[in-house]
């Protein structure tokens, strides 16, 4: 285990990307323990040959499609409609229009980037410091990965074995919980004086009703995964490959926006990002592998020891970790290392594999927008010309609102299983 580890820092500092620190230090471990190495080949390729997994690029392809057919400017336009004339009424349309994203995405990283690209230079043109402007924007982009469609949701039942449908159907209500807590943020800066005065903003003259089915249509991609799965009509794989035809339906038929030109950058996109996923995987369970082989198992019973008949304790004990952990790693790396750790460990305290589930997940997507390594950040940073530490000062109210959501989830668990079980 120590070498793993010591191969994996050695690599990072050499400034080798992720995924390639991971694989080396796996193939490093499996030559310092004397394991055959046709172990590699047969490993790579059983951790990527999943059907749930394979769900992923679907919905990746999905959110393409619907990106190409140009719908993310009627969502910000419908947003600033349903909000009016109210004191930061643009800072709650940017909030608004990721949770309406975040049903066609499934990734904070394409919502930061689409939404900041509109967001974060229109609000400065309202009077909105491009800090606040763009800590909005992150803070609610990582809804995407919590209402469904989820990738995070696809890798973490791919890699555990929860229902992804019954992971897809939990993350509605705590992904609006933390809609309403950003919403909370705004509206308490407004009332201090913080927020300048709502502005008319240009608008296209696109009639409020035209907007209202364009938006319904748009909710309609997650509803038909969702009814579609919950009904048997199809199995959450195939969900996928309905998610991508419904889309690209809408595209050509309702919104009638979608080329062939956009349609095959659509492709390509979706297909280096599916690889991307795919590859950190398979390189992310060879290092895994080997850290089993070499007893890191232990740990989970030492959990249970430590966290005996103490399942709120073993909780929030998880979220510090996760938390720690999301500040140097992706979440698809800490889902396929150390969930396999947590989830025993929970399920021996009788914490519901749902409940546990969207608590990591809340906790991950955090990462996201957390230094040094948040990715959202980066992105944003770079949309909007600022530097880390003004955009840290107007974020951190925002952190410590979605970290009372996360702990308001983890003491009322019917927050996030009384939907699956009611439709599950």
């Amino acid at each position: 285990m120590p070498v793993v580890i010591g191969a994996f820092i050695l690599f990072l500092l050499l400034g080798l990307p992720l995924a390639y620190a991971f694989g080396l230090a796996g193939l490093w471990g499996i030559h310092e323990t004397g394991l055959n190495l046709k172990v590699v080949p047969t490993r790579l390729i059983t951790t990527i040959d999943s059907m749930t997994l394979l769900a992923a690029p679907f919905y990746i392809l999905a959110g393409e499609i619907m990106n190409a057919a140009g719908i993310t400017d009627r969502l910000v336009l419908l947003s600033r409609r349903i909000v009016g004339g109210i004191r930061g009424a643009t800072a709650y349309a940017n909030v608004l229009a990721s949770i309406f994203f975040s049903g066609i995405s499934g990734s904070s990283v394409a919502d930061t980037a689409a939404l900041g690209q509109i967001f974060v230079h229109g609000m400065a043109r309202e009077g909105y410091s491009r800090a606040f402007s763009s800590a909005v924007t992150v803070a609610s982009a990582i809804i995407g990965p919590i209402i469904p469609p989820s990738i995070t949701a696809v890798i973490y039942s791919a890699i555990t074995g929860v229902s992804v449908i019954s992971l897809f159907v939990a993350g509605v209500v705590p992904g609006l919980l933390f809609g309403l807590a950003c919403f909370a943020v705004i509206f308490v800066k407004g009332r201090r004086g913080g927020l300048p005065e709502p502005q008319r903003v240009a608008d296209d003259g696109t009639p409020t009703w035209r907007l209202l089915i364009d938006g319904l249509a748009v909710l309609s991609l997650p509803v038909v995964i969702v009814w579609g799965t919950v009904g048997g009509v199809f199995t959450p794989t195939e969900a996928g490959g309905v998610a991508c035809l419904h889309a690209l339906l809408l595209g050509v038929f309702v919104f009638r926006s979608i080329t062939l030109k956009s349609f095959w950058t659509g492709l390509q996109n979706a297909a280096r990002s599916s690889a991307t996923v795919f590859f950190l995987v398979a390189m992310v369970s060879l290092a895994s592998y080997v850290l089993i082989i070499e007893g890191i198992g232990s740990i989970t019973q030492i959990l249970q020891i430590w966290f005996a008949d103490q399942p709120v304790r073993f909780m929030l004990g998880s979220v510090g970790l996760l938390l720690v952990l999301g500040m140097f790693l992706e979440p698809t790396i800490i889902i396929i290392v150390f969930i396999p750790l947590l989830t025993p460990v929970a399920r021996n305290l009788g914490i519901d594999d749902v409940h546990f589930a969207m608590v990591a997940i809340l906790t991950l997507t955090m990462g996201m927008i957390t230094p040094p390594v948040g990715i959202n950040l980066f992105i944003i940073l770079r949309i909007a010309k600022i530097g880390m530490l003004p955009l840290l000062r107007e974020l951190s109210a925002f952190l410590v609102a979605e970290f009372v959501v996360i702990l308001l989830i983890i003491l009322v668990p019917a927050l996030s299983v009384w939907l699956p079980n009611l439709l599950t």
